[in-house]
């Protein structure tokens, strides 16, 4: 019997006054398959409590082997692969529901943080390898995406389930920054991002 790995690769809607999102703009162009692995892409809003309800779900659901999630990281001029996603949500801005928390724990009597499962470094260097710029991040902030990472790395915990998990940051692509004095990346190598990095993650 063949059995075929699945991976949920989730991206954002739009946020703040940005009309695209590269992270879902780049993974919904992704093969449903990539070396013999079912890719399932979805996309999360950009809402707290939006997040801590549906990634549960949809983790339940689709039973991944593995979960990558991104998002973007406007300014950030590479992509990066998050180490660690902390207990908190804490934002200068309102999502896109109008929310904004301060100082709030993600879920009480949960851990401070739980670190990535996926091989982060092995990531980084894949994407090196195919010279697309990258590196580690030791933070996820504490916006929504943190939320997002949080939220699957405590759920996969909690119902100890045999799955690898992480967050991968993507810069804006070119059309956001035109009038912008800020770095970008083409859509065609975030997408090509992904591809390496779900490859990587596979042990491939």
């Amino acid at each position: 019997m063949v059995i075929t790995l699945k991976v949920l690769v989730t991206g954002f809607e739009p946020f703040g006054k940005e009309k695209i999102n590269p992270s879902w703009e780049a993974l919904r162009k992704l093969p449903d398959e990539i070396s013999g692995a079912k890719i399932i892409k979805k996309q999360l809003p950009v809402t707290f409590k939006g997040v801590k309800a549906l990634l549960p779900e949809l983790i339940v659901e689709m039973e991944p082997d593995i979960v990558i999630l991104t998002g973007q990281a406007g300014g950030r001029p590479n992509i990066a692969v998050e180490r660690v996603a902390i207990n908190v949500m804490d934002s200068t801005r309102e999502d896109n529901e109008g929310y904004k928390p301060e100082d709030e724990p993600i879920f009480e009597d949960a851990p401070a943080a739980y670190f990535a499962t996926i091989p982060i470094k092995r990531i980084v260097k894949a994407l090196r390898s195919e010279r697309i710029p990258a590196m580690v991040s030791n933070s996820a902030g504490t916006y929504v995406c943190n939320t997002a990472m949080f939220t699957a790395l405590h759920t996969i915990a909690i119902r100890n389930l045999s799955v690898k998990a992480g967050f991968i940051h993507v810069p804006y692509a070119h059309e956001q920054v035109l009038e912008k004095a800020v770095p970008s990346m083409s859509l065609r190598t975030i997408k090509k991002a992904l591809e390496v990095s779900i490859q990587a993650s596979l042990g491939l």
